[in-house]
């Protein structure tokens, strides 16, 4: 009996990966105070953090996306289905891991929604590892 889960836990993904990008900007500007601490690298150096941060949120966005509207193709055990899910799971866990190893070294400011939005934020980067790597596992079941 071949596995699935649901499509609406797939797009639940696809959403929170969408509020992921789009709350990025804010995160940045009103937790990290990145924007200033950009200020303080060399030009060149400015552009290249700015670019790394858009393709963050780009990514984001696009994961997201593709959930929304292929969450079947997500799991139908195809090569790109494999390929795709391999991606996205091994960029979350790749988040999720960083998060734990280095993140935790450092305070974000103690306003309670803040703390909240951590508590949040967190949530969501362990659903999206869950859920992308069970798509991927799914996946090359289909194929083992």
């Amino acid at each position: 009996m071949k596995t699935q889960i649901p499509n609406w836990l797939i797009i639940l993904g696809g959403c929170g990966q969408i509020f992921t990008a789009l709350i990025y900007p804010y995160i940045r500007h009103k937790v990290f105070d990145w924007y200033n601490d950009v200020k303080q690298l060399k030009p060149l150096n400015q552009e290249i953090a700015k670019t790394y941060g858009r393709y963050i949120q780009g990514l984001n966005f696009s994961f997201g996306l593709i959930a929304i509207v292929m969450p079947n193709d997500l799991q139908n055990g195809s090569n790109l289905a494999i390929a795709l899910t391999g991606l996205i799971a091994a960029y979350w866990v790749g988040k999720v891991a960083t998060q734990i190893a280095y993140y935790s070294m450092y305070q974000i400011p103690q306003k309670l929604i803040f703390k909240i939005g951590s508590y949040f934020m967190n949530t969501l980067f362990t659903l999206f590892t869950v859920v992308y790597t069970w798509l991927l596992m799914i996946n090359l079941s289909s194929i083992l």
